[in-house]
């Protein structure tokens, strides 16, 4: 098996609102999107959002009810410590919560926590370790 991601799947509550609260971030929805199914390009990786109920389903699983933290979070690299407060500012404004307050962490970079309209927790960081190429991609050391 090759090591890459090409969708990464988020259950959701309220489709409709959750794709707006992306919308209002600036990302576009892709039009094989539906009132079903949502799907947004995100440089190599694809974004779709899908009915929670009918993820679970399709998994042959059931929904637990389980809320808050759910053991999995996505991040969004950014250039310099500054953009991480404003990338946050700009979440929150758009419906976002913010989970953790942007900080120096211990691993030497900047970082905070947000959550989406469905509780998915997203990362915005800022990490001096690793290079974030001008195509927003970043290029782990070999």
């Amino acid at each position: 098996m090759r090591p890459i991601i090409n969708i990464i799947t988020l259950g959701t509550k309220n489709i409709d609102e959750s794709r707006k609260f992306y919308e209002r971030l600036g990302w576009k929805a892709s039009s094989v999107s539906n009132e079903h199914f949502v799907a947004f390009h995100m440089r190599g990786i694809i974004l779709c959002l899908y009915p929670e109920t009918l993820l679970a389903e399709d998994a042959m699983t059931k929904m637990d009810g389980k809320v808050g933290f759910r053991g999995i979070t996505l991040a969004y690299n950014v250039a310099n410590k500054g953009e991480v407060d404003s990338v946050l500012k700009q979440v929150i404004e758009a419906g976002g919560k913010l989970e953790k307050k942007a900080q120096d962490v211990f691993w030497g970079g900047y970082s905070g926590y947000f959550s989406d309209p469905d509780g998915h927790f997203w990362e915005i960081a800022w990490n001096p370790h690793w290079k974030l190429l001008s195509n927003g991609m970043l290029e782990l050391p070999e």
